[in-house]
């Protein structure tokens, strides 16, 4: 039996002693690694929630530097439509767009614009020859409906065309010089490979940081639950172009998650395959050993979640970081550790990094801001939107009862939730909540003197302290103050 308790902290119970450093804020640099073989510009991922993290969300995460998870609380089908709305928003080279040919009825052409929203469409014949591009100013509507492609469609004769091997910069430089809005690619027998436009052109110019890859496409990834069902919805999201896929439970030490990760990684040896949610040392290394590419800390420390208090288990998050990074550093093929859950402010990111974790996944900062899904309510006067877990009552019946062990329960009464749905303040764009994260990190950094996310750890040095340490740490003996961007006064 045991007798013996061993001390846990979370974030807190510590803080981080100053360092001597030579590194200012914004010297700092962000970029870190994702996954074994996935680097991102920004530590952050957006939680798989069904109130946090749709396509709109990854688009905004991604353009930052860091990367959505869309979340499984959908179709297969129409989660992979979310994953292809990411990798559509921003190319470089778009092999394959969408084509139309000569013989389509400009209705046609109308019908792939309200559905896709792509108001240029290449033309090209039968073998796939690009013959001609038809733009949304080349007809008028409802007037030219039943008319054809052909007459009203610009000829590849009075086109700037690209040749296959050319270069992006090149391409873009193409761009400029034509004042084009959108560069056909072809190959040596005149059939279309690619498009580049200049939309993309010019986000890539105001995104410096984004997370893309080699295809400069946005970065993201998608949520699946265990079992032969996780393996045909894991098929769908890689056909359709997810970075990673994430297996995404409630305990990620468990046999169903480590066969689906192993099977995944057999089955797609190049897919990067992230898995959890775990708390312990040995649950990294069984993780590791099936073949996953990174592993996720976070055992009930969620402000939705309620497995502490229903199943009595989880780990406070520091202590459980920390114990997950030992026993990733003990496996024969390390590999990085993030930190879900349990995030309120910069300072938590902080201590989550110099606890050994490579990045940070969120859900509750994130809520509440336009990109996450949901309209806005108004209560009091107040304006708010919806934030659930996704093993409160809601979730788990729109489809998240396999993350909680329950798949075979059908009716909603006799769920074991263990998560609460609730509602938080309204926030506005999510990029004033990323500016400021940022931004407090790259602080933390500059304190501990630390160029880089993977200096952090070797740079920390936490302390304990007390209750009244944790009063000292937030403004006191006044009256009431003004809350600033990156702080309210309910922390």
């Amino acid at each position: 039996m045991f007798t013996q308790f061993e001390e846990t902290l979370t974030f807190d119970d510590v803080l981080l002693v100053p360092q001597h450093s030579r590194i200012l804020p914004k010297d700092a640099v962000l970029k870190t690694r994702l996954t074994a073989e996935i680097e991102v510009n920004l530590p952050f991922l957006s939680a798989p929630m069904d109130t946090v993290t749709g396509h709109n969300m990854a688009i905004a995460i991604a353009l930052a530097g860091g990367i959505g998870i869309i979340h499984k609380n959908l179709s297969a089908e129409t989660q992979a439509g979310e994953v292809q709305k990411v990798k559509r928003f921003e190319n470089g080279f778009i092999e394959n767009p969408m084509t139309v040919r000569p013989n389509d009825t400009i209705e046609r052409v109308i019908a792939i614009r309200d559905e896709h929203g792509f108001k240029k469409n290449p033309v090209v014949d039968d073998n796939g020859v690009l013959v001609g591009m038809i733009t949304d100013v080349d007809y008028f509507i409802p007037d030219d409906a039943k008319l054809l492609v052909r007459d009203r469609m610009i000829s590849v004769e009075n086109m700037a065309v690209a040749r296959q091997g050319i270069g992006l910069e090149e391409a873009n430089m193409m761009i400029r010089r034509h004042r084009l809005k959108t560069l056909c690619v072809v190959d040596g027998l005149g059939k279309l490979v690619a498009i580049v436009t200049r939309s993309d052109m010019e986000r890539g110019m105001m995104y410096p940081n984004a997370a893309r890859n080699a295809s400069r496409q946005l970065r993201v990834g998608a949520a699946v639950s265990v079992g032969a069902p996780a393996l045909e919805r894991a098929h769908a999201l890689i056909e359709a172009g997810a970075d990673v896929i994430v297996v995404d439970t409630a305990h990620g030490h468990s046999e169903g998650v480590i066969e689906t990760v192993r099977e995944l990684k057999q089955k797609y040896p190049a897919q990067q395959v992230i898995a959890g949610n775990i708390a312990s040392a040995e649950a990294a290394r069984a993780l590791i050993e099936a073949g996953a590419d990174a592993v996720k800390v976070g055992v009930g420390p969620g402000s939705i979640c309620t497995t502490r208090v229903v199943a009595g288990v989880g780990v406070p998050q520091l202590s459980a970081i920390l114990d997950v990074v030992r026993g990733v550093h003990a496996s024969a093929r390390p590999v990085p550790v993030i930190a879900d859950g349990g995030i309120k402010n910069s300072g938590d990111i902080v201590k989550a990094l110099a606890a050994g974790a490579s990045s940070v996944m969120m859900g509750n900062l994130f809520a509440g801001t336009d990109e996450a899904p949901g309209g806005v309510e108004f209560i009091d006067g107040r304006m708010y939107k919806v934030y659930r877990g996704m093993g409160s009552l809601e979730a788990m019946g729109d489809g998240s009862k396999d993350r909680y062990g329950q798949a075979d329960v059908h009716q909603k009464k006799k769920f074991v939730p263990e998560g609460v749905s609730g509602r938080v303040p309204y926030k506005g764009p999510v990029d004033r909540i990323l500016y400021q994260l940022a931004g407090g990190l790259q602080s933390g950094m500059g304190y501990l003197g630390a160029r880089a996310i993977s200096e952090l750890p070797e740079k920390a040095r936490f302390v304990r302290i007390t209750e009244a340490g944790l009063d000292e740490s937030h403004p006191h003996d006044l009256g009431g103050f003004k809350s600033a961007p990156n702080y309210r006064g309910d922390e």
